[in-house]
């Protein structure tokens, strides 16, 4: 399926501070620099396949959440699910699987089945759909098949909230336009850092290679921190 995606060094960049060299890859108004608690948290999240933060991600200093922007663009560049594991003081903690980086709204339902199938107790959460219900039933066709028709551009059924006629901005808009696609699960931290391994190796989201993240040269603090700084593309 031909789609845009940001490209993974553009993502970087901006996580810097730095121009996107390739036009939509980021927003100034959708904050996506990070800072040093965050940097750590990203890079280990690259290495695990899925991410682990405090609360919703959402801090003070800006408007919205940068490492949950940062992160989702990341998955959006390498066309893989976004997991990311909200951690609470209650001990009860929230793990979330977002599809829509996936950008094949044909599949969405039918790989939501599938993940809820591997573990009970989930829902879909769909900001872009009336009703976020999949039925019920047997279906044996396995995930790994499902999530080969997002390289294949195989269309599957069945997807009545998602038709033809709204496939177009998933082809074309940059990922902050786009609505979250997400199945959660409340769990007890264990059971959800668990899932969140299960999940990551399901959907082959771990970077074997990856390193540290490298200071660009010449990056320097952004006059608007609200904003994600300057030189966003």
């Amino acid at each position: 399926m031909d789609v845009w995606r940001p490209d993974v060094n553009d993502v970087e960049r901006i996580s810097w501070g730095k121009p996107a060299k390739k036009k939509g890859t980021g927003s100034r108004g959708v904050p996506h620099r990070l800072n040093l608690d965050e940097r750590f948290l990203f890079d280990k999240a690259r290495r695990e396949g899925f991410l682990q933060m405090e609360g919703s991600g959402w801090r003070s200093q800006r408007r919205e959440a940068p490492l949950l922007n940062t992160y989702r663009s990341l998955c959006d560049a390498r066309g893989q699910a976004s997991i990311i594991l909200h951690k609470r003081d209650t001990g009860i903690d929230e793990l979330v699987c977002d599809l829509s980086t996936l950008r094949n709204p044909k599949i969405f339902h039918d790989v939501a089945k599938k993940c809820l199938e591997l573990q009970e107790g989930g829902e879909i959460v769909f900001q872009g759909s009336e009703t976020d219900t999949i039925n019920d039933g047997n279906n044996d066709e396995d995930l790994s098949m499902i999530l080969s028709t997002v390289e294949d551009g195989g269309n599957i059924e069945n997807n009545e909230n998602l038709d033809d006629e709204d496939t177009g901005p998933w082809e074309t808009r940059p990922i902050y336009q786009l609505p979250p696609f997400c199945i959660s699960w409340e769990l007890q931290r264990s059971d959800a850092k668990a899932l969140g391994k299960s999940f990551a190796k399901l959907f082959q989201t771990k970077e074997e290679k990856v390193g540290s993240s490298k200071k660009p040269v010449g990056v320097k603090p952004g006059k608007s921190r609200r904003s994600g700084g300057y030189g966003i593309g």
